[in-house]
């Protein structure tokens, strides 16, 4: 049975009478984020995200700040009960291609530094309420899939915390399906918080990092079929960056070398933000006791050496 941080100290007092053992394989290797719309295309003239809005997401420096004031600790402790870890990469801790903290930016709870940034960027403050240089309020939808707890709580806290530094954001839960006509599709949508799994060989997200990707999602190219086709959109030079870090990685043999060009993608990710990391839990699984040689993973869970698993004759 999967634990979560919610039912964690249930299962977990009740190991004993229950006669089972909650095993953690530690964190998961799945990858939480919030992302902005950074699209600048238009479909028959009509942008994709309103210029207003698009000036503001397609700032590094607004991005950073947003990325400052979200409490992570907050979120860790409240969400997950302690039972997870903060995430600073878009690769899974357990690939050896994964960056050391200290070999990328990492963005703490700092809402100090957010107002810096902002203000440094040309954002101003009536009140408490944070405006553009050109006096527009900032607001925007933030969206997630509707029933997925851990990504609602995660967004109504992001609103508790950008409200802190002048920002509305309006948190709409919605259809996983229609947030995904939304992503792929129509293009409609500001900011969503989402995840996705990374496994051990990063280039099994190739197709999320590469400028031409389909699930290239936070800067999406429409296809050829697109009517009306898509105009108007930019790849930035470190966004092309990162796709061709991810192509001559998948090429390179010497580990070292692969390993050096991974870490630049994370470092160039960190930097410019299209994703802000949050928050992974731990990977947790009850199996009764009678289930012997159980070696639990976060990759493999507890299956992978099935050949080796055996029933205790009771």
């Amino acid at each position: 049975m999967s634990v979560t941080p919610d039912n964690f100290s249930l299962m977990k007092q009740d190991e004993e009478q229950g006669d089972y053992t909650v095993y953690n394989g530690g964190p998961t290797p799945s990858r939480l984020f919030l992302t902005f719309n950074l699209n600048k295309g238009s479909f028959g003239g009509e942008p994709v995200v309103s210029p207003v809005k698009s000036a503001w997401f397609n700032s590094v420096k607004f991005r950073q700040a947003v990325a400052y004031a979200i409490d992570r600790d907050t979120m860790l402790n409240n969400i997950y009960k302690g039972l997870g870890e903060l995430q600073n990469s878009q690769i899974a801790p357990q690939s050896p291609y994964h960056a050391k903290d200290s070999e990328v930016k990492v963005y703490d709870y700092n809402l100090e530094k957010a107002k810096e940034l902002l203000i440094s960027d040309g954002f101003t403050y009536q009140g408490d309420q944070l405006f553009d240089k050109d006096g527009n309020r900032v607001r925007f939808t933030l969206q997630s899939n509707v029933g997925n707890k851990i990504r609602e709580q995660a967004g109504a806290q992001i609103k508790q915390n950008l409200a802190l530094i002048g920002i509305t954001a309006d948190f709409q839960p919605i259809d996983f399906n229609k947030l995904i006509t939304n992503i792929g599709d129509s293009f409609e949508w500001d900011a969503i918080v989402l995840g996705f799994g990374a496994g051990v060989e990063p280039n099994s997200s190739a197709n999320l990092w590469l400028s031409t990707g389909q699930l290239h999602f936070f800067n999406q190219a429409a296809p050829p079929t697109a009517d009306p086709p898509l105009t108007g959109r930019e790849v930035y030079e470190w966004e092309e960056e990162i796709s061709n870090l991810y192509i001559q990685a998948a090429q390179e043999l010497d580990e070292a070398k692969r390993r050096e060009l991974y870490v630049k993608t994370q470092q160039l990710v960190q930097e410019n933000l299209p994703f802000i990391h949050l928050v992974g839990q731990y990977s947790m699984s009850a199996v009764r006791n009678k289930v012997e040689n159980v070696e639990y993973t976060s990759l493999g869970g507890v299956t992978w050496n099935i050949h080796e698993l055996e029933l205790r004759a009771d």
